[in-house]
């Protein structure tokens, strides 16, 4: 169940932040929030992330816990640092995969 998290994961990363030449994938705004665009890959990704969580054990579920609302944070531009959630996404990822031979 965790590696088809992690599969998800890294698929909507890839396709959400690092489009894809030659694949057309609309990048759907659905709604801002003090003047930052929310996509529709960014709330996947959230859910994907918050579904990891729930799999995870407890020691992995605090630091991604945190990850998740340094990213969310970030994303909501409370963090204005450049690439910040592309950083923390894969910080998560990494995670994930370290928590499997774990």
């Amino acid at each position: 169940m965790l590696v088809a998290i992690i599969v998800i994961l890294i698929i909507l990363w890839f396709l959400g932040y690092m489009p894809i030449t030659g694949i057309s994938i609309p990048n759907l705004v659905l709604f801002t929030i003090n003047n930052h665009p929310i996509t529709l890959w960014e709330v996947l990704i959230l859910a994907v992330i918050a579904w990891a969580i729930g799999i995870l054990p407890r020691p992995f579920q605090v630091i991604a816990s945190i990850l998740l609302i340094l990213w969310i944070l970030s994303v909501l531009g409370i963090f204005a640092i450049s690439g910040l959630p592309n950083i923390i996404v894969v910080a998560i990822i990494l995670a994930l995969i370290l928590s499997i031979f774990r």
